[in-house]
């Protein structure tokens, strides 16, 4: 039985460019008993196109997504993009201000009713689910993988939105990867914009901002970039052809958090759908079994030695036993006495002289 259960909105990427997302989310969720209620016949939440236009457009949207879980009694959503995530949220806030709300209820034509709350699933499994859950769920450690987490823009900005983590250095994400095994490598830019949707009015911005995070990624050492947003994802490995044409020589991989806590849960292949990046993620498989080998290999040696030193120092303090009970008190008493009887001796031996 699921021990938590939220509403589901999944987001226009989730049936297309962020499928691999989508599906390992539900994955994970299922592993971890959360229980996931898609909003029925939801809509495009007005994320960046719609509210740059007309915000009250954009936030008719939104409500109509959380009318339609109101007709499903929903009123806590969790969703997976960060995007959809702010864009839910400020049509909440700003639908606080009942001028606003009369603007975007003579477009819907329908007042929501309930309360409602809307977090991310990073959020929920973070804060609800914990760290020691996830980690007493791994079956396939991800030891030996080095990583870098990359919270992009969204996660967790603006401030006083999003009310999640720190704004500037987050560190939710790392301590997930660390609860699956992975050495989490410190990165200056894991808040640091990808482009996000200058692909369309600049191409060239998004490439050299996507290249700037892949480029340090693999400065410090990463086998990968590790992301909670689809449209982070898709900057950084759909683009990597023209990011090396623009004379940055990286390839790594960039898979959602939630496709490595799959393989970490040893869930099948299809739940992880790692065949959806880019990028092949397998090399960095196979250097992380391999660095997991050395690693287990001194861990072994490591023991040994401790072992051997707790050997010795066992046999010292036998040693040291069986000497204190040599010289307890029978054996000191008759080296007692028989120092006194030669000192008696001696000391008679003089009187005559």
């Amino acid at each position: 039985m699921s021990s938590i259960n939220v509403g589901y909105f999944p987001g226009c990427s989730g049936l297309g460019t962020s499928m691999e997302y989508e599906r390992s989310t539900r994955a994970v969720c299922r592993e971890l008993g959360i229980g996931l209620r898609e909003i029925p016949d939801w809509n495009c939440c007005g994320s960046t196109p719609a509210h740059s236009t007309d915000s009250a457009l954009s936030a008719a949207l939104a409500s109509r997504v959380f009318a339609q879980g109101e007709n499903a009694g929903i009123g806590d959503v969790i969703t997976p993009c960060p995007s959809c995530l702010k864009n839910l949220r400020v049509a909440l806030e700003h639908m606080e201000d009942p001028l606003f709300s009369a603007r975007v209820e003579a477009l819907t034509e329908r007042p929501l009713k309930m309360q409602h709350s809307i977090r991310s699933v990073l959020q929920v499994m973070v804060e609800d689910v914990g760290t020691e859950r996830i980690r007493g769920r791994v079956r396939r450690s991800l030891k030996g993988l080095k990583v870098v987490p990359y919270y992009g823009c969204l996660m967790t900005r603006p401030e006083k939105v999003m009310r999640f983590d720190d704004p500037e250095n987050p560190v939710a994400l790392d301590r997930l990867l660390e609860a699956l095994g992975a050495e989490v490598l410190p990165f200056p830019l894991k808040t640091d914009c990808c482009g996000g949707s200058f692909s369309i009015p600049s191409r060239k911005v998004t490439p050299r901002l996507a290249g700037r995070i892949l480029d340090m990624a693999g400065e410090v050492g990463a086998d990968l970039v590790v992301v909670a947003c689809p449209l982070c994802q898709m900057n950084l490995d759909l683009r990597q052809g023209q990011i090396r044409a623009g004379g940055i020589d990286r390839v790594l991989p960039v898979p959602y958090f939630t496709q490595l806590m799959a393989r970490a849960f040893a869930l099948p292949e299809a739940d992880a759908a790692f065949n959806k990046l880019v990028e092949d993620i397998e090399p960095a498989f196979a250097c992380m079994q391999r660095r997991a080998a050395d690693i287990e290999a001194e861990e072994r040696k490591a023991a040994a030695a401790e072992a051997e030193k707790a050997r010795l120092a066992a046999e010292r303090a036998a040693k040291a036993a069986e000497k204190a009970k040599d010289a307890g008190p029978d054996g000191a008493g008759a080296k007692s006495a028989g120092a006194k009887k030669t000192k008696g001796k001696a000391d008679a031996g003089g009187g005559d002289v």
